[in-house]
């Protein structure tokens, strides 16, 4: 087994044994591994508070034990890589990450490397850490969509006049009434559209929405996330974030 350097965003720790934990992380080398790592939950002097470090969404520092062949790897070294302000204090902040967290659980399939993907989501992480409230409401409307352009699916953002329908089973604007009920219309197509033209989280400032538009976009986003990906199921997070936003 080869060390090697590598960053990863926490998704996932599960107690194991009177100690240790396995933790499932997406890592910018190897895509989603699972670790097991031991004695951090000991109340010795070696492993007290280590096992804060594995919070969902904490990004580490890891040098880490690789085996292909193995389905549990091992960590030798971890360390913070980005030293959270508010997201594990700030409810509303919280809740937007532990959506995040589940969204990328939900769609990371394969241990395969997708180092881009990584970089967005670091990114992604680190804004919602400095966001203001302004920004707050909108972050996941912005994750889901741009989330969704790494697995090949995302939205054409091709919104006109013409087009006013947003097909959640094709991933585009339409000109017709779809024959299925999995689609949105305007307001909600033309909001959609916008939100996809955000290339930085601090545009969102620029889109005021209210509580029911946004409970709106996150459902039809869930649904659109299920049409394409298999096995994905409902987002346990969704009601919770959707009561904090108010």
């Amino acid at each position: 087994m080869t060390l090697h350097n590598t960053k990863g965003i926490v998704l996932r720790t599960v107690k194991y044994g009177e100690t240790s934990v396995i933790v499932t992380i997406f890592t910018e080398l190897f895509g989603i591994q699972s670790y097991i790592v031991n004695g951090v939950r000991s109340s010795s002097k070696k492993g007290s508070g280590k096992a804060n470090l594995f919070q969902p969404g904490a990004i580490l520092d890891l040098v880490a034990y690789h085996n292909e062949l193995h389905h549990l790897q091992r960590l030798r070294e971890f360390r913070w890589s980005y030293l959270y302000q508010n997201i594990f204090f700030d409810v509303v902040k919280n809740s937007v990450a532990l959506f995040m967290v589940e969204l990328l659980s939900k769609t990371l399939k394969q241990p395969e490397s997708n180092p881009e993907l990584f970089y967005f989501a670091e990114d992604a992480f680190t804004h919602l850490d400095k966001a203001e409230e302004q920004v707050l409401g909108n972050f996941a409307l912005y994750f889901s969509l741009h989330l969704a352009s790494f697995f090949g699916f995302r939205f054409t953002d091709k919104y006109t006049d013409e087009t006013p329908y947003l097909d959640l089973q094709e991933g585009e604007f339409v000109h017709e009434h779809p024959v299925h009920p999995n689609f949105l219309q305007y307001p909600y197509s033309y909001i959609t559209s916008q939100l996809l033209k955000v290339m930085q989280p601090h545009e969102l400032t620029q889109i005021k929405l209210n509580q029911d538009t946004r409970r709106i976009l996150l459902h039809a986003y869930q649904i659109y996330y299920a049409l394409h990906v298999q096995d994905f199921g409902v987002m346990k997070t969704l009601p919770v974030l959707q009561e904090v936003l108010g």
